[in-house]
């Protein structure tokens, strides 16, 4: 095992001076120890992009079979309501190394493809401009708004109901049980706060039940779930990643996307009005701050990780993030260079055969968000004052409030 800086035995990967500037640590790693054992977790910590790549493209030597367990372990009180919701989620998607995997993926991708995104694109520019017109209002009648709240978070799930054909689904009920469930598995909740996001959970496993089993609208992935999953459980599996995965994480990525344009104010500007600036902006943002931070795999074998020795058996975290910022790769990694090159080079989708399948959607939801947001409400900026809260989950990072107000 390398030897590592004093500095990273101590490393907190939910403290607030690691969620707040991550970069000097990510650097840290990257430079001094590419595969780091962390003590507290017992992870080994991967950061170099080429490592991280050799990691994501081999399935056999790395097992996606950790990558949604819980990272706390659940108490026994948080699992009574799992248990009474009948809680289950079989390996479907993300942590399926099996022979389902294939089929699974591409029943999921037919609704993610290029021409239904593209046919999605007048859906998703309408629904942007109708949740902004009350967003501008409370801009014109207070003086300032957030992004995130009546926005960022709602756009994409609103997109993801109407995409899927989910029936009976309430935005914020979705919203707040994906949030849930990313905090009671990738989270450090207390005991307590256990028991409250595992009924949560419960909850959305078993409204998710009742729709795989019961009637579904036609063309509707429940419906090819229904029809087409090995069986219910995987298919409320799928459903319960592919909800999660589709709008929470795209409406974290959407949040940032907003936050670091009203930081530079000229990119605000030049989204309103320059053409194809918005999905470059975004595709930057995905480089140096993507919502999905690290993912984990494990060791399959005694295996050679960048000339680090790891065991069989191994849990990986890898630093996604990190590997955004690795100067062997992206040209002054630090700055958003809008229309880089090799931008689209970043590990922030995955790579190989568990590549996110939704990468197409997310992208074109930030950059319309982002667009759309620029026309209706110009001159913005961020409010100034504190830092924005964030969400600091394990895997999970983004800005939980966008505040702005007009120049």
């Amino acid at each position: 095992m390398n030897s590592s800086p004093v500095a990273l035995d101590s490393l907190d990967l939910f403290g607030e001076s690691f969620v707040r500037d991550p970069y000097p640590t990510l650097d840290l790693l990257r430079e001094s120890a590419p595969v780091h054992h962390h003590p507290d977790t017992g992870l080994w910590l991967v950061s170099r992009y080429r490592d991280v790549r050799e990691v994501l493209l081999d399935p056999v030597a790395f097992l996606p079979d950790n990558a949604q367990q819980a990272v706390t372990p659940l108490t026994v009180a948080a699992l009574r309501p799992l248990v009474r919701s009948g809680f289950s989620l079989p390996p479907a998607l993300a942590d399926n190394g099996g022979p389902t995997h294939h089929g699974l993926r591409r029943l999921v991708t037919r609704f993610f493809n290029a021409q239904r995104v593209a046919e999605a694109v007048p859906l998703i520019e309408r629904t942007a401009l109708e949740l902004l017109s009350p967003v501008r209002e409370r801009l014109d009648g207070r003086g300032h708004c957030d992004l995130v709240a009546d926005f960022a978070r709602v756009l994409p799930c609103r997109v993801m109901i109407e995409l899927l054909g989910v029936e009976g689904a309430d935005p914020l009920t979705l919203a707040r049980w994906s949030d849930a469930s990313l905090e009671l598995f990738w989270g450090r909740p207390s005991p307590e706060r256990q028991v409250q996001l595992a009924v949560l959970a419960g909850e959305f496993h078993t409204w998710l039940t009742e729709r795989c089993t019961g009637s579904a609208a036609p063309g509707s992935l429940m419906a090819a779930l229904r029809d087409e999953a090995p069986d219910t459980a995987t298919a409320v599996a799928v459903c319960y990643f592919v909800l999660i995965a589709g709008q929470a994480t795209t409406g974290q990525l959407i949040a940032t996307v907003l936050r670091r344009a009203l930081d530079d104010g000229a990119a605000w500007e030049r989204a309103a009005a320059e053409e194809g600036f918005a999905e470059a902006w975004s595709e930057e943002v995905l480089r140096r701050e993507p919502p999905v931070t690290t993912w984990r795999r494990r060791a399959a074998r005694d295996v050679s990780i960048g000339g680090v020795q790891v065991p069989a058996g191994a849990p990986l975290l890898l630093m996604l993030m990190g590997t955004g910022s690795d100067p062997e790769v992206f040209d002054e990694p630090a700055r958003l260079c809008p229309h880089r090159p090799n931008a689209r080079l970043h590990l922030s989708f995955g790579a190989g055969r568990h590549r996110c399948p939704g990468a197409l959607l997310a992208r074109t939801e930030a950059a319309i968000a982002l667009r759309t947001a620029a026309r209706s409400l110009p001159g913005l900026m961020a409010s100034a004052g504190a830092e924005p809260p964030l969400l600091g989950l394990l895997s999970f990072r983004a800005p939980t409030e966008v505040t702005a107000h007009r120049r």
